[in-house]
């Protein structure tokens, strides 16, 4: 059974500083992502990641302030988010692709990825 947990959310200040993770069970994938979806907005991409070779890519929201990475050990990705702004708030998921599909250095759209976490919530207060 596939399943992606995401962990790590919460309550922080603007200027701070929060860490999610993300563990993925029962398969491996090609490209994680991490998208966040705003109350009354559509989901959007955060930032990707190509597994083996670690190549990451961004939203320009998020460039310079968050950092995703990945332990392949652990089957695990995360996310650094630096210099929190109350306009990240947001319900955070991870999503992971299927190998089986066309390889590509990074993927941006919802519907690129197969698999999805429950999500977690960060809060930014102002």
């Amino acid at each position: 059974q596939v399943q992606l947990q995401e962990s790590g959310g919460g309550l922080v200040q603007a200027g701070g500083s929060l860490s999610l993770s993300c563990a993925a069970s029962g398969r491996k994938f090609s490209n994680m992502g991490w998208f966040r979806q705003a109350p009354g907005k559509e989901r959007e991409f955060v930032g990707g990641i190509l597994w083996d070779i670690q190549s990451t890519d961004y939203a320009d929201s998020v460039k310079g302030r968050f950092t995703s990475s990945n332990d392949n050990a652990k089957n695990t990705l995360y996310l650094q988010m630096n210099s929190l702004k109350p306009e990240d708030t947001a319900i955070y998921y991870c999503a992971g692709r299927l190998l089986s599909r066309e390889i590509a250095l990074y993927f941006r759209r919802p519907s690129d990825y197969d698999y999805w976490g429950q999500g977690t919530q960060v809060t930014v207060s102002s």
